[in-house]
């Protein structure tokens, strides 16, 4: 799908199109998964990056990429560390 945006012409002519694209997906991709709205791996598609590069975005952006407590990761631990699990 496609969707165009006015923007002033002034701003357009000090980047390329594809540079104001690429820009937009980022924004647009850390927006949806910032308000819980996309998966990390469908925010990471709609960047159009590989799962590592969008988790390496939201780094430099200091966005979380996993909402897991301290108490649920230890009790996640002591589960897996039972024999048979």
């Amino acid at each position: 799908m496609q969707i165009a945006i006015e923007l002033p012409n002034d701003f357009v002519g000090m980047q390329t199109e594809q540079t104001i694209a690429n820009e937009m997906r980022l924004a647009y991709a850390l927006a949806l998964f910032k308000a819980g709205r996309v998966s990390l791996a469908k925010a990471a598609e709609v960047a159009d990056l590989d799962i590592y590069g969008f988790m390496a975005l939201c780094k430099e952006e200091r966005l979380e990429v996993i909402d897991t407590s301290r108490d649920e990761l230890l009790h996640e631990m002591q589960l897996a560390s039972r024999p048979g699990a």
